[in-house]
């Protein structure tokens, strides 16, 4: 690649990690870019009320908090640029980035990923009109059920992130069904008998969500039994989808070691990839806490290790 453009700290995605980041990159002198990404803002964006990040006591809407983050990282003179990164390479001192296809390459000495993750959903018509609402449909129970105290709710999945939430929401809820789709769960064994020993959590075997009912917000579900062919109605007032995540990370890993889903390898206590140079924050290298606090973290972090690093290549 033949760069138009070199600068000294490139960060991108632009949500809680990469705003942060840009704050102490910015404060540090660094002069950081932001490339927002295909979803400036990232996953908050689909939330509605944010209850539990620090410094907000009546709570803030999701994209409300990605704005005043936005802002303090502009206060101190980032760069936030529209775009998405669609190649990198990697294999040099330099490390060179493709926005948009082609139509702008930049040279960068630090890089700092914090694409995040996508949570997958189920892709029923009512399930994305609802979650777009904020009317009862979520991706995260340790972030939303809060709102559903003493209320009936569903989750669907198998795996240990729902057996998790499943127990985290029935500590909060009247009553949860766990929606499987097999006769067996894939969770751990230890999470399958938390499950199983909780009264308030009922497990809908061999079943799969037909609909999503309630005109603004949630007020009910239609399962399927596979095996018997008949279908059920609940009454619900939240639905909590738990199938995983996909890290946006496909583009980095020609250069980049990640794990088997593609979440981004670093080094235990650092934001160090494998790359010199380059760092992550956020959920791109995070599948078990997957919060705003912790990307804004681990976003501080990658900062000041970039900072460190280009000191030590006496690069000001």
């Amino acid at each position: 690649m033949e760069a138009n453009e070199h600068i000294k700290c490139l960060i991108i995605g632009s949500g809680p990690a990469g705003y942060t980041a840009a704050i102490y990159a910015a404060r540090a002198d660094m002069k950081p870019v932001i490339y927002q990404g295909q979803q400036p803002g990232g996953q908050l964006m689909d939330t509605t009320e944010v209850d539990n990040f620090p410094g907000y006591p009546s709570g803030v809407r999701g994209p409300e908090l990605m704005a005043d983050m936005e802002n303090q990282a502009k206060r101190f003179g980032t760069d936030i640029r529209n775009g998405w990164v669609t190649k990198v390479d990697f294999s040099g001192s330099k490390h060179y980035v493709e926005i948009d296809n082609g139509k702008h390459i930049i040279s960068a000495d630090a890089v700092i990923i914090a694409t995040g993750a996508s949570a997958k959903w189920l892709g029923l018509d009512n399930e994305i009109r609802l979650r777009n609402l904020g009317g009862g449909v979520s991706a995260c129970a340790v972030c939303d059920g809060f709102f559903y105290r003493n209320q009936d709710v569903a989750i669907v999945g198998a795996g240990d992130t729902a057996a998790e939430e499943a127990t985290y929401l029935a500590k909060l809820c009247r009553k949860v069904y766990m929606i499987v789709r097999s006769d067996k769960m894939r969770a751990s064994r230890a999470m399958q008998n938390r499950v199983l020993e909780t009264p308030n959590i009922e497990i809908l075997w061999n079943s799969t969500t037909e609909d999503i009912l309630g005109k603004d917000g949630v007020e009910g579900a239609i399962f399927k039994n596979s095996a018997t062919g008949e279908s059920r109605t609940v009454d619900i007032t939240g639905f909590f989808v738990a199938i995983g995540h996909n890290p946006n990370t496909g583009v980095f890993k020609e250069f980049i070691n990640t794990d088997e889903t593609g979440y981004i390898l670093n080094t235990p206590g650092s934001s160090k990839t494998n790359v010199e140079g380059v760092f992550v924050a956020g959920d791109a290298a995070d599948k078990n806490y997957r919060q705003a606090v912790t990307a804004a973290g681990t976003g501080c972090m990658a900062a000041l290790d970039a900072e460190r690093y280009l000191a030590s290549k006496g690069i000001h």
